[in-house]
């Protein structure tokens, strides 16, 4: 008797494959090979060509044993050697660790050692940098030199093997190896490190399927789509769009360097229709000189994370022809995990309650299974758009975990969840509206107040180029908010301009009883240091003037 049911059923070759992006570049180099994947200075690479580039690199690590498991490090700007790492790497069973451009030497010696990396490939304008982080190193990788011909500094000769050169060696249609087993590490990504070391956050080759799948859903990408690379693609990966432009088989148009003037240009010259940035970057945009500042007259998508957009900075792209989508993720999470789902019937609403709602970072990506906003014993808090909880999801776009940490990994999904430390709110509609890192909310007279909503107003007032508030320990309130302020090129601002303009906005506990000007200290991915202004706010002397 055949008791063989459909519960049963096993599965077997013909019916269950491994998920992995770089099935992406398969596809796109075999349906549209001639279309362009990668313009960079002069250059056009067709999808064609940008897959036997990458067959190539996977063949020639290899050749340097390089295999299943083994680290290489990228250190480089937003040009085509980064991104056909993405591809080649993985393709020689390897695991991808983008580099963060902007650290110290001491910093990125530190994550090449934790990481274990067998090689490091570098752009030459590095050249000093990788120097200094040899010497820290106790045993030395082998060394790549990329020579970018949009580079125009001094090139050196430092490394093992020249780029091109070393691609050279291998045949263009070197074979590749399918990943057996989805969960396979495909990239390893380092936390800031603001207050510690950083933390290693290791990624998936099913993870980075799925969120670069979500990433085409979320933000409507039509096939061969323009993106132009504005997010460091050390970045998350570039929130997964290295891989989700293989997807849509589109054209990647890489950047060196992010310029206002760069940004506008080819905005125009390429017609590109998406681009990622930090609002940081945004507000650069927005307050670029007259001469480079250009309206788009072409329908482009601008996708910004990082840290919440203040409403006034999604207005006045607005006003630049640039729409603005609010995405919301962790590094932890592969990048982007919520959006800010559009719904048509809000386009007929003022420019003003337009953005707030954009400024919301909205609900869970379709590649995001749960998100919710939970109280100390992870139960839904009530959508009133009030109670204050911790956004915390679960999903398979959650890292595997943190490298060689486990007491941090049990800690960041304690209770089956990952647990992000920012505070939000739920909506009535479902929505989720970010209101603070936990560690960021103001406690004030026993009140919560928000440093986002306070940092919204100030983005309105018209002289302020950016703005941060923190604690400041009060021995009446326990804290009351600080504001420290930067004041655009050519404006002025007093302290009571400020205060008069909180006032006007908030309700007085909210309003800042300390207002601080001068440049705001960043991370080297553009965040705004808040644990450094909470420590200058705290050494601030008693007598220091307060509202």
């Amino acid at each position: 008797m055949n008791t063989t049911t459909v519960d049963t059923l096993p599965r077997n070759a013909a019916n269950h494959v491994a998920l992995t992006p770089l099935g992406f570049l398969q596809w796109a180099a075999d349906v549209f090979p001639e279309k362009p994947a990668l313009l960079h200075g002069c250059r056009s690479q067709s999808w064609h060509a940008t897959r036997q580039r990458c067959q190539q690199m996977a063949g020639a690590l290899r050749d340097w044993g390089v295999g299943h498991g083994d680290v290489v490090a990228v250190l480089a700007p937003n040009v085509p050697a980064l991104y056909e790492a993405h591809f080649g790497v993985p393709m020689a069973g390897a695991v991808l660790n983008a580099l963060n451009t902007r650290l110290d030497a001491a910093t990125l010696a530190y994550i090449l050692e934790h990481g274990r990396a067998k090689v490091l490939m570098y752009d030459s304008e590095y050249a000093g940098l990788v120097r200094d982080i040899l010497q820290r190193l106790k045993s030395r990788p082998r060394i790549i030199r990329i020579e970018d011909s949009e580079y125009t500094g001094e090139h050196g000769t430092l490394g093992d093997a020249e780029y091109e050169a070393w691609l050279a060696t291998q045949q263009p249609d070197v074979a590749w190896t399918w990943p057996e087993d989805e969960w396979q590490d495909i990239c390893l990504n380092y936390t800031s490190g603001t207050t510690g070391n950083p933390k290693g956050v290791v990624y998936h080759h099913r993870g980075a399927y799925l969120n670069a799948v979500g990433n085409v859903l979320a933000c409507g990408m039509p096939p061969h789509a323009v993106y132009l690379w504005t997010l460091p693609m050390f970045h998350c990966n570039g929130w997964c769009f290295p891989w989700t432009l293989a997807a849509v088989a589109g054209t990647n148009v890489c950047l060196r360097k992010v310029e206002a003037a760069a940004v506008f240009s080819a905005i125009r010259r390429h017609q590109v229709g998406y681009f990622c940035a930090a609002p940081v970057v945004l507000n650069m945009l927005i307050n670029a000189p007259a001469e480079v500042q250009h309206r788009a007259i072409h329908p482009v998508h601008a996708l910004t994370g990082g840290a919440a957009p203040p409403a006034a900075v999604i207005e006045a792209m607005e006003q630049l022809g640039i729409s603005v989508t609010h995405l919301y993720g962790l590094t932890e999470t592969y990048g982007p995990s919520v959006s800010c789902a559009w719904h048509e019937e809000w386009d007929e609403r003022p420019l003003a309650e337009r953005a707030s709602l954009k400024a919301r970072i909205g609900v869970r990506k379709l590649n995001m299974e749960f998100v919710r906003v939970v109280d100390a014993q992870l139960q839904p808090v009530p959508a009133d758009g009030a109670t204050l909880g911790e956004i915390v999801m679960r999903g398979n776009t959650v890292m595997k975990g943190y490298l060689r940490d486990p007491r941090a990994t049990d800690e960041a999904f304690a209770g089956g969840w990952f647990h992000s430390g920012d505070l939000g709110v739920m909506h009535p509609d479902g929505y989720i509206e970010i209101k603070d890192r936990a560690k960021d909310i103001v406690i004030s007279g026993g009140e919560n107040i928000s440093t986002v909503e306070i940092e919204s107003v100030l983005y309105r007032h018209p002289a302020i180029l950016e703005a941060a508030v923190v604690a400041r320990p009060d021995p009446i309130w326990g804290e009351t908010p600080c504001a420290f302020v930067t004041v655009k090129d050519g404006s002025t601002c007093s302290a009571e301009d400020v205060l008069a303009h909180c006032r006007t906005h908030l309700a007085r506990f909210k309003v800042p009883r300390t207002v601080i000007f001068g440049p705001l200290p960043k991370t080297a991915t553009g965040k705004i240091q808040k644990y450094l202004l909470r420590q200058q706010a705290a050494a601030l002397d008693d007598s220091a003037p307060r509202s």
